[in-house]
């Protein structure tokens, strides 16, 4: 018999809630154990550990999605497994075989079924596997072990209102990773460096900071914790590149989607701050926000709108109902796209 949680989902923030089972694994002495799922939400490590001290630590971020006929389905798994690997290359620490990963997330929730919200709510189940050096070691240097996590957690919408446009401010006096830095890995570094530029947004009434690229700021990087896209007046999609960008899933994902299902020319290149009026409109996107239609951004002392403040461009909602119909089963994925958990 199936466990029943008392949980409003439709009305679910984005934050945390214990929940019954994690995966754990340990890596000692060159390997990997076997893992396990544990239900103790609490980690005991070295107070010398590296994590703690010099941040040798990564994480990933993905969802599984409960469809109409109440499959339950995870959106391309390996994808963060591999980006993961990446993370770990840059910190030198062990990887995370891509097969263990994706099992590992199918273990986990499987074990958590029951916190996997209903197909119509809106709501998703949110996975978070991370990787930290652990053990006694106080010199600059790789940890002797490290532990693999994975806990999951049902969530609503990372910003507040879901699929309704929201203002953004540039961040003129933060950069949000260095040059040549850790910006195009997943490490908690770069987040750590963002929540006072973030703090400083939301107190001037805006949802987030755009961070411009640091060698020069005059190209837009990222949106928050969240990649930028924008449609030109002529139906381009663009979106930025740089070595400092963390290559979001989601933003791969959306420039398949525009090329293959809405026959659009696709643009990975430079958007410079000063061009932004060549886009009618914007978006961020990402596994936490999916799509968040940009209203404005505020540059200096100008405000500039997109499509609206208040209504969805209407390329940016055929973006957003393609991928979010993919992710809950009702558009039919490109092949290797979708892992059902049995």
């Amino acid at each position: 018999m199936t466990k029943e949680v008392n949980i409003d989902w439709s009305n679910l923030s984005f934050s945390y809630m214990k929940t019954d089972l994690r995966y754990i694994s340990k890596w000692k002495d060159g390997k990997w154990d076997d893992g396990q799922l544990v239900e103790d939400n609490k980690l005991s490590i070295s107070e010398a550990s590296t994590a703690l001290h010099y941040g040798q630590q990564c994480f990933e971020g993905l969802k599984a999605y409960r469809t109409k006929e109440n499959k339950i389905q995870l959106f391309r798994p390996d994808e963060n497994a591999k980006r993961m690997q990446r993370s770990c290359d840059t910190l030198l620490m062990p990887k995370f075989p891509v097969e263990r990963f994706v099992d590992a997330c199918k273990q986990v929730v499987k074990a958590n079924e029951a916190y996997v919200p209903p197909y119509g709510t809106g709501a998703t189940l949110y996975l978070r596997p991370f990787m930290i050096g652990v053990g006694d070691n106080v010199g600059v240097k790789p940890a002797p072990e490290y532990i693999f996590c994975l806990f999951c957690v049902p969530v609503g919408p990372y910003f507040k209102g879901g699929m309704t446009p929201v203002n953004f401010i540039i961040s003129e006096n933060f950069d949000r990773a260095a040059p040549y830095g850790t910006g195009g890995v997943k490490v908690g570094g770069n987040y750590a460096a963002s929540l006072v530029a973030h703090k400083n947004a939301v107190d001037k009434g805006f949802a987030d900071c755009i961070y411009l690229d640091p060698k020069t700021h005059t190209k837009i990087e990222e949106v928050g914790a969240a990649n930028f896209f924008g449609i030109t007046h002529d139906n381009k999609f663009i979106t930025p590149i740089s070595d400092s960008i963390l290559p979001s899933i989601t933003k791969y994902s959306l420039l398949h989607i525009a090329k293959e299902y809405l026959n659009m020319e696709t643009i990975e290149g430079d958007v410079y701050i000063d061009e932004i009026d060549q886009f009618k409109e914007a978006g961020a996107c990402g596994t936490a926000a999916v799509i968040t239609p940009i209203g404005g951004i505020q540059h200096k002392d100008k405000l500039h709108v997109f499509y609206s403040e208040t209504e969805v461009g209407p390329i940016t909602k055929k973006l957003y109902d393609t991928l979010y119909g993919i992710q809950f089963g009702d558009v039919k994925a490109p092949e290797g796209w979708i892992f059902e958990v049995e």
